[in-house]
């Protein structure tokens, strides 16, 4: 149905959005086309969507009307807060909401109507807060409370769909006054840490995802975000891309540049969609920032961005991790979770975040050590995390965690103008001596930043320095700058290791090509056991590994490899074992060992799986000098 063709008014638009989300709720049906930045059919082409337009609006209606309960009632003068009130209780009820003026044009129009379930139009309730503390009293039990829909009720249909369709309330507080500040407070202390989100907005940023923040519930900016009950219908399975080889490390300047606000999964939906066709994008290395909650609310966009991939293109976390956390708050100086929740936030995000495939956090704004130490814990799959250095007071410090996972401030953190990156880095290039490797970060905003804006600021730092400056990926730039201040890094990705097992029609590429997608998987040609040796062509000192099996992915759990032993050479004769797993069920197998040196790593795989034959989606071993 196409709403821009229609011009349906905002009560109309509120009814069919409605409706989309009731309908939708059991498998996807209904999708509402509007002028969405990247082209009404952008999305339709790309997740290869099957569509027929509905004749008209009303036809549509009485296609899915059976499907429907009743109305819900609200009237025209009534504060405008009412339209949250009644898709709640629409959500609750199975129904429709309507206002007088529409109720009473469809009745004219001798519209079949359903019952009316429920008549807000009695209800002397004058104020927002008066409205959401009726919710939170009449309705609030009987919602959801996995989602926090916080949208203005002057946005009539905007991920509504979604908050019908799950039966969760649809509330606009403003955190900056104590009442709404106290009733948020309610509301959020019944929600799940750990497995609940906010999906909206605020009226104001930081005091918004600040006291969701504090309750341990991150906010997926997603109030402009469309047509959700349609994306988040599809298959969560994610197609990654490859990860190429890294640079080899010399005495050269590194530096990373972020594109900001990935974690408004409506920018993914529309202006990432419009940036990502630039002609320049794939020239220069830039990392995306994008949400590790698409993998919920669309998942297809996720894989949209990883298929259209070039090798210069890294998607990264936007802050902080599954949903938008604000840890420090800079200019309040706070910090908004305690570690408690941290806790649970870190482990809910690890999952989302290696099955999104995403090796990198934007941490917003700043982070203790102890906080720090939660992240190196709880999320393993991450190389390492920026943290957003405003220019408030002394410059932010590097950190590494556990001789594995730095934490290094973007300087500057969010600017939309490559003059200030040039003047922030201007005498760091200008007068680097070449005796050591020097890195370098930097977050620019992705609303008024272009890969042409970040070839010119390439082209500019080069010159002061020629030869010298090296524009990386964020997994490579993590990966170097561990190597470089000797902590442990992932040596499947150095440039020139060597890959070897006795089956020669095996593509052995795949073993470690940062992917394991089922495209990108190692299938051994015949059955029994296998081999695989990686020659890293000097000695490192080995403490960590991790095989991804046939489940990581999408194929059969029974698929993954069963048993399997790691073992360590010098000189690829004399093999010691470092680790041994039998039983294995899992899809992701990780496993510190007691540090050994070595310069020959083999995975000998015994017992395949249910088929006997062996799959490998990826390896990775982790090493030191």
């Amino acid at each position: 149905m196409d709403l821009q063709e229609l011009k349906l008014q905002p009560s109309e638009k509120l009814f069919f959005t409605v409706l989309q989300g009731l309908i939708n709720k059991t498998r996807p049906r209904i999708i509402l086309v509007d002028k969405g930045g990247e082209g009404k059919e952008f999305w339709i082409r790309h997740c290869d969507l099957k569509v027929k337009k509905s004749a008209s609006a009303w036809a549509l209606f009485d296609k899915y009307k059976n499907e429907v309960s009743g109305l819900v009632l609200y009237g025209n003068r009534q504060n405008e807060h009412f339209v949250n009130l009644a898709t709640t209780i629409s959500g609750i009820k199975n129904a429709l909401p309507v206002n007088d003026s529409l109720y009473g044009e469809l009745q004219r129009k001798k519209v079949s109507l359903p019952p009316v379930l429920a008549d807000l139009r009695s209800l002397d309730l004058e104020t927002p807060i008066a409205i959401y503390e009726y919710l939170y009293r009449h309705y609030w039990k009987e919602c959801n409370k996995r989602l926090y829909i916080s949208l203005s009720p002057r946005n009539p249909n905007f991920i509504r769909d979604l908050a019908v369709a799950t039966r969760s309330a649809v509330i606009w507080l403003d955190i900056r006054k104590k009442k709404d500040s106290l009733l948020a407070d309610k509301f959020l202390s019944d929600m799940r840490q750990g497995s609940s989100f906010i999906m909206g907005w605020w009226p104001e940023e930081r005091t918004g995802v600040g006291i969701g923040t504090r309750h341990g519930i991150a906010t997926v900016a997603a109030d402009f975000f469309e047509n959700a009950t349609i994306y988040a219908g599809q298959s969560q399975q994610i197609e990654m891309a490859a990860v190429p080889k890294m640079p080899e490390l010399e005495n050269k300047i590194y530096l990373t540049i972020f594109l900001s606000d990935g974690d408004n999964i409506q920018y993914c939906q529309h202006a990432l969609a419009k940036l990502w066709g630039n002609e320049k994008r794939g020239a220069i290395p830039i990392n995306w920032t994008v949400s590790p909650a698409l993998l919920d609310a669309a998942p297809q966009l996720l894989n949209y961005y990883n298929k259209t991939a070039t090798a210069n293109d890294c998607l990264v976390s936007g802050p902080s991790g599954v949903g938008y956390a604000l840890i420090y708050d800079v200019f309040r100086k706070r910090f908004n979770i305690d570690n408690a929740l941290l806790d649970a936030y870190t482990r809910f995000s690890q999952p989302y975040l290696e099955r999104s495939g995403l090796r990198v956090v934007t941490i917003w704004d700043d982070i203790d050590e102890q906080r720090m130490r939660m992240y190196e814990k709880n999320c393993r799959y991450l190389y390492g995390n920026t943290t957003h250095d405003w220019g408030k007071g002394a410059p932010l410090k590097t950190y590494v965690i556990n001789d594995r996972m730095p934490f290094i401030p973007n300087r500057p953190g969010y600017t939309g103008d490559i003059e200030e990156i040039f003047r922030k880095w201007k005498d760091t290039i200008q007068h680097f001596d070449g005796k050591h490797p020097v890195f370098l970060t930097a977050q620019g905003v992705a609303w008024r930043m272009t890969p042409e804006n970040i070839t010119v600021l390439k082209e500019r730092l080069e010159a002061l320095s020629p030869g010298n400056v090296v524009v990386c990926r964020g997994d490579h730039f993590f990966n170097l700058f561990n190597q470089a201040n000797n902590h442990y890094f992932n040596l499947c990705l150095l440039p020139d290791i060597s890959i070897a097992s006795k089956d020669k029609k095996a593509a052995i590429s795949k073993v470690a090509d940062g992917s394991p997608s089922v495209a990108h998987q190692w299938v051994a040609s015949g059955t029994g056991p296998q081999q695989i040796c990686f020659d890293f062509k000097e000695p490192f000192l080995i403490n960590r590994y991790v095989v991804r099996h046939a489940g990581a992915g999408g194929l059969r759990p029974s698929l993954n490899t069963r048993s399997f032993k790691l073992e360590t050479s010098m000189d690829n004769k004399s093999w010691t074992t470092g680790n041994v797993c039998v039983n294995n069920t899992g899809d992701v197998s990780d496993f510190d060992i007691t540090p050994v040196r070595a310069r020959y790593v083999r995975l000998q795989i015994t017992d395949p799986g249910k088929d006997g034959r062996a799959r490998i989606g990826d390896v990775e071993i982790y090493g030191k000098k």
